[in-house]
Parts: C-alpha cells; structure tokens; sequence
C-alpha cells in the first residue's frame, strides 16, 4: 500500500530546491564586503593580478564633499600598484583630495557621478619631488599637482566623471593673501606628468583649475581624448601645456580657458591634434623655443580667441619645422596667425646662439573671422589689450639674419574687422621683435604683414573687410621666391592694396582687387627685382603699378 502521508519530491523540485540553497550558500561566499573580507575580491590562484578594482570607500574613503580623502586614495592606488596594477575607481560623491600620485599600471577611474574636489587648504598639496625645477624657460611653471605621475609607465584616467580644481581659492588680488595659502609656481595643476610613457585621459571633465589644466613633460606615447577642459578663473589657467614631449595625440577635446589653450614648448615631436573646439583669452597653439618638428593640426574649431589662435616664437638657437594647420575654422579671433623669429623683446643677454630655423610651414582650408577683441565671455576678470592686438593680422616677422623658410598658404579667406589710419599705414620703421605679435605695434597692412621670406606661396587667399581700412592689404619687406595665384583683396580709393619692399623673384597671377584702390601695387626702394605680374582683374585699381623712395620701372614686368 501506498502511504498517504509520504510526500513526493519530483525532480524538477528537487533540483530546483538544490540549487537556490546552493546559489545563495556562493552568493555569500563570494561576498567580502558581508563577511568582512578584503577590501578587494581576489582570485585564489591570482590569476586576476593586474587587472582588480580597487574602490576607494573600501579604503576609507567619505565622498561626502567635506572630509579629505587623500589618503585613502592614495592607499587604493598603492594598493593597485603592488599588486601589478587594475583599476582604481571614484565612485559616485564628492572626494575632497590634496596631491595624489597615480603610479604604474594603475587605470583611475572616475565614474560619471564621481568628483575629485581640489581642497582649498594649500596645506594638502605637495611639490613631486621626482620632478626638477631646473629655472629653465621648460621646467619653470612648478612642480605641484592635484593629480600627479613621474617616470611610470601605462598611466590611465578615465570616466564620465569631473575634477575641480577650485582654481578661484588661488586667486588673489594684489596685496591679499588667497584663501588657499599659496600663489606663484605652487599652484597645483589639475594632472601633471613627467616622463612617463604610454599615457592615457579620456572623457573626464576638468574644471576651475589652479594653474594649468593638464601639463605633460617629457613623455611619449601620449593619448587624450574626449577632455572638457573650462577654466577661467586664474589669469595663466592653460588647457594643456606640453613640454618636450613625442608621440602625442590629441583629439575630441573642447578647451575653454584663460591663457595658452595648447601650448608646446621644448622639443615637441610627432604630435597630432584633431577635431577639438577652442576658446581663449590668449593664444590656443602657442610654441614657444625648442625643438618643434612633424607636427599636425586639423579639423578644429578656434572661437572667441582673443590673443592669435596660431602663434609661434623661434628664438636663437631653436627650430620649427615640418608642420601643417589644416581644414580650421576661427569665429571672433584676433591675430590670426603671427611666426616669429630672432631675439625675444624680453630675453636675457646671453652668449650668441645660431639663428633660429622656421621651414616647412603649411595653412590649408582657414575660414577666419577677426575682431577687435572684446572681455572674455565667461572669465571672472575683465582683461586689458594693447593696440597691436586690436588692429592685428597674419604676421611672418623675421629679422636681422633670419629668415622664414617654405611658408605656405592654401584656400585661407580672412574677414579683418578694419578701422586701420593713414597714420597706421604710413609705419615703414616695424620694430625689430619676434616676442608677442602685438609688440611690434599696430602691423602697417590689414591682411598679411610679411618680413624676411624666402620660398612665400599664397594659392586662393581672400582678404576682406568689414570697416574701411586705410592700411594695405598685403605689406612685402625683403621676400624672395614667392608665388602668390589668386590673390583676392578689397582695397580703399586713396590707398594702395599691395606694397613691397626689397622684394625679389616674386610671381602674382589671376589678382583680383575686389573694391575700388588707387594703386594695385605700390614698389619702394631699389632692392626690388624680377617681379611678375601676370593676368588678373586690376580694373578696380585706379593704376596697376607705382614706384616711389627710388623705386625701379624695371624690377616689374606686367603682363594683363
């Protein structure tokens, strides 16, 4: 007989039964946290060395925006590091932090509600020791930074997340104190790296930084991506600042700031930046001494850039060559392209060095607006301009025994914002300085002011103005081997468009002067020689040719 209390278990209930008791027995097994294991679940057998999370609120971290955190990030990073490297993250909250060193193999990442918050208190940061402060013109901007790495190797930060640097504590008027304690090169950067190699930041936000946004020193293989750099509040807030750096790659950034939105100083090489937006009070590529060479800008957009978008300083005994701007579009700009070379305005009396060398040089496919500069939209100063700065244009500016090498200029069109004098215009003595574009003074053309080139091409250029200006469009002094085909220009009834001076060897074909001038090319002075004109639509030139100061009938042959 079948028992009829006897309960029957089939196998599905069986098994079913078996296995939620054997699920929730792993599940708290594999727990840490519920059983007070290590703060980081690791593999028995290792087998997942290099590649753990290491969260800092394991390693007693608040996030609470009040607490200083430092040191249990710091802990969760030397912890990821001994063990081979792995991920360290910022979760979601608000982690006050001093100085932090990121070191080998570690990735930090800081997830989209995370933040890192600059402390106020000057006392949490330090300077990185590993870092020298040689007083030369590249190491000279401090050694301080929130986030730090020196001589490591396969550095990450990643994430949605944002550091805020709290740059406005660092701030102080003249004869105040900041609320931070501390001014000058003490400032921390937001990241700072010195001769690491294989470094990445992708996608963070970087805001209201100290001093500079992210400064690179001595390092190659180089990655970043996706940065939103604001920073406005500190007179020399940069975006990124590189220093003797190669194999870098920068793309599909957008930088607002307050002084040199890229700036490339030292011996800078195979460096690529593409697809980015730029707004700044000073200039976005500024290079400055060293060693510049194959290096590529493209696909930007350069916007209410009030201090020369593109702006080169060669001083003895450095080089820049081998480089190319292309396909960049610039709204509200002044400057907008300004190469110097020789003897900086403020430079220290020193042994003679060889002349600079700037070669190879190329702009292709430039939409540009320029304006007389206005208060930075955003920044929490109001900012002074010099009269060069707003009567500016493009400037090749070298001098003395330099000269400028294989400049070259494809498909630019140029809209000045005009307003330049007949006083402006008459200016023959331009001071003798490759420092800041505007230190030489307000430039004698409104288009293209151009001083000791050899090998000048210019294809497709258009210069137009919004206001009448008095000044030409395109001043020559002492140029040599150019060829300038379409040329389009608007000029004045009582000015000329063009004037050149010691000029040689020089080609212009299928001219257009597009409003009415008095002259189309006015030629001072007897060092002229073997310049062409040939074809073009001179008819709104009241006379095509001029000569004056001993001026020569036969260094010109027109052919229209």
């Amino acid at each position: 007989m079948t028992n009829p209390d006897h309960k029957t278990l089939s196998r599905r209930s069986w098994l079913g039964s078996a296995t939620t008791g054997a699920l929730a027995t792993g599940l708290l097994a594999a727990s840490p946290v519920a059983f007070g294991a290590s703060a980081v679940q690791k593999d028995k057998k290792g087998n997942d060395l290099g590649a753990r999370t290491y969260n800092v609120r394991d390693f007693g971290a608040i996030g609470d925006g009040v607490t200083v955190d430092t040191k249990a990030i710091q802990a969760a990073i030397d912890s990821c590091n001994t063990d081979k490297g792995g991920t360290v993250l910022i979760p979601a909250g608000i982690f006050v932090t001093g100085t932090i060193e990121l070191k080998s193999n570690v990735t930090f990442h800081i997830a989209a509600q995370g933040k890192l918050l600059g402390s106020a208190d000057g006392k949490q940061y330090r300077a990185a020791d590993a870092i020298p402060l040689d007083g030369g013109w590249t190491m000279n901007d401090g050694n301080v930074g929130l986030i730090f790495a020196a001589n490591a190797e396969n550095v990450t930060i990643e994430g949605k997340g944002t550091i805020d640097g709290q740059g406005a504590q660092f701030r102080s008027a003249k004869g105040t104190i900041p609320a931070a304690g501390i001014t000058g090169n003490h400032r921390p950067h937001h990241l700072l790296f010195y001769k690491c190699t294989n470094l990445s930041v992708s996608d963070i936000t970087l805001i209201n930084c100290a001093y500079h946004s992210v400064r690179v020193c001595f390092c190659s293989y180089v990655k970043l991506t996706g940065l939103h750099i604001h920073s406005k509040v500190i007179h020399n807030n940069d975006g990124f600042h590189f220093v003797a750096s190669e194999y870098v790659h920068v793309s599909n950034c957008d930088v607002e700031c307050q002084d040199d939105a890229c700036a490339l100083f030292g011996s800078c090489k195979f460096i690529t930046i593409s697809d980015c937006s730029f707004s700044t009070r000073w200039s976005v590529f500024r290079f400055g001494g060293g060693e510049a060479e194959n290096i590529t800008v493209n696909n930007c957009i350069i916007y209410e850039a009030y201090g020369c978008p593109i702006k080169m300083r060669c001083s003895p005994g450095s080089r820049f060559e081998n480089m190319t701007f292309s396909n960049l579009v610039m709204k509200e700009v002044t400057g907008p392209i300004s190469i110097g070379l020789g003897t900086q305005s403020s430079a220290t009396k020193t042994a003679p060095q060889p002349v600079g060398i700037v070669r190879n040089i190329s702009f292709n496919n430039i939409q540009a607006t320029v304006v007389k500069p206005v208060q930075l939209r955003g920044a929490e100063f109001t900012s002074n301009y010099n009269p060069g700065e707003m009567f500016s244009c493009i400037t090749l500016n070298a001098m003395d025994e330099g000269y400028l090498e294989n400049i070259s200029f494809n498909n630019v069109h140029v809209s000045y914002p005009g307003g330049g004098t007949v006083e402006q215009a008459a200016v023959r003595d331009v001071p003798k300085v490759a420092g800041e574009y505007y230190q030489m003074g307000v430039p004698p053309a409104y288009g293209l002011y151009a001083r000791n080139v050899r090998g000048l091409t210019m294809h497709n250029t258009r210069f137009e103005m919004q206001t009448p200006d008095m000044r030409p469009a395109v001043v020559f002094d002492n140029i040599s081997d150019a060829a300038i085909v379409g040329l389009s220009a608007q000029g004045n009834a009582d000015t000329v468009l063009l004037r050149f001076t010691k000029v040689r060897d020089t080609l212009l074909s299928a001219s257009r002067v597009l409003t009415t001038a008095s002259t189309f090319l006015n030629v001072e002075g007897s060092g002229n020689e073997g310049i062409t004109i040939d074809g073009g639509d001179l008819r709104k030139a009241a006379t095509p040719l001029h000569f004056e100061n001993a001026g020569e009938e036969k260094s010109v042959k027109l052919r229209v």
